[in-house]
Parts: C-alpha cells; sequence; structure tokens
C-alpha cells in the first residue's frame, strides 16, 4: 500500500474529524442525528489501519500498477478535499452551528454566495464525499465503500432536510435561496448552464 498516500488520507479525515473544534461554533450540541452522520468518520481509520496492516484484504493487489495509478488518484482527491474544507472556512466570516441544530438563535441572516458557495450550495459536504473518493481508491476494501455510500446517502438527506428549511424561510429570504437552488449544485457544480450565480440577490458581503 503507498504509505506516502495513506498519510495524507489520514491527515485529510483527522482534519474533518478537527471541524468542531477549529470551525464550529462551540454551543452547538452533538444531537443523536449528529452522531449518526458522524459515524464514519469515527469507523473508518480503524478499518483503514485494518487494511494497512492486512488484518483486512483489499479487494485489489496492491502492488499491482492498477492500485498505483488509483493511489496516485486518491491523493489527488484528498487534496482537492482539504483544498476546499480550507477554501470553505475561509469564506465564512463567523463559525458555523454543528449540523442539525435547529434553534431560533441559528437561523440564517443571509446567503452566502460567494467562494465555493458561488458554485456548490454544501460544499463541506462535498469535501466529505470526496474524502471517501479517496479514501476508496487509496484502501480499496468493500467496508470503505459500504461507509462512503452511506456518507453519500446520509449527507444527502441533510442537505435536503436544510434546503427544505432555509427555503421555507419568511421575510423573502426563502424566495432568494430557492433562486440559488435553481443556479448551483447540491455537492458538485451544474454541467449545464452558465456557470456562477445570476442572479440578483442582496449584496452581504
Amino acid at each position: 500500500m503507498e504509505k506516502a498516500a495513506f498519510i495524507l488520507l489520514g491527515l485529510n479525515f483527522l482534519y474533518v474529524g478537527l471541524l468542531p473544534k477549529i470551525f464550529f461554533r462551540e454551543d452547538g450540541k452533538f444531537t443523536p442525528m449528529w452522531f449518526v452522520t458522524a459515524a464514519p468518520w469515527g469507523i473508518a481509520p480503524v478499518l483503514f489501519i485494518a487494511v494497512y496492516f492486512d488484518v483486512l484484504a483489499p479487494f485489489i493487489d496492491t502492488a499491482s500498477v492498477v492500485y498505483t495509478i488509483m493511489a496516485a488518484t486518491g491523493t489527488v482527491f484528498c487534496c482537492v478535499s482539504i483544498a476546499i474544507i480550507s477554501m470553505t472556512i475561509g469564506t465564512h466570516r463567523v463559525p458555523l452551528a454543528l449540523w442539525h441544530q435547529e434553534h431560533d438563535n441559528d437561523k440564517p441572516q443571509n446567503i452566502v454566495t460567494w467562494g465555493s458557495y458561488k458554485y456548490i450550495r454544501h460544499p463541506f459536504y462535498s469535501a466529505f464525499i470526496i474524502a471517501f473518493i479517496g479514501a476508496v481508491l487509496i484502501v480499496p476494501h468493500w467496508s470503505i465503500v459500504a461507509l462512503g455510500l452511506y456518507t453519500f446517502l446520509i449527507l444527502n438527506y441533510t442537505a435536503s432536510k436544510e434546503e427544505k428549511r432555509l427555503s421555507a424561510e419568511g421575510d423573502g429570504f426563502g424566495a432568494q435561496y430557492t433562486e440559488y437552488v435553481k443556479h448551483t449544485g447540491r455537492f458538485f457544480p451544474k454541467l449545464s448552464g452558465e456557470c456562477g450565480i445570476k442572479m440578483k440577490l442582496k449584496e452581504n458581503q
């Protein structure tokens, strides 16, 4: 197994795991749904180590040329994931609440439409999904594939729920957010239409 790729993957997952401490607000609560969503990030590193030390057998020969190409591609995905997380942190003026927080004091005041949000509505989630794609390529085991699929499905569910809540906000916010949804992708930029957001929103920058 490619040691450098494995280390980078570990750093990628560590970066995600540290987000509640280095970025998200401290007044958030670790709700049951938060644990359901975050579970793969605690389980995956254990599986990584098990595969790395041959406790679990990968589904491809890690001495093959094919795996070398997979691991190299996986490092690119990890770098992209780390870059998106860093860019998204830099986009926000203030830390966000932890996922699944629905308190009155957490109602959004404006729509962030710059930085990575210019093209995708949930860049953090995008980075998490990309990290798992990298994990499957670097640590090729069916358990990692299963965790990756689980992560995608639970994040898609969470994103859908968040978008419904934001679209229903009053004072014109919901209408603005609905328009924003039309021009951006949930996790990845829309392939059709013009890039960016060609609409009139309040300038809150």
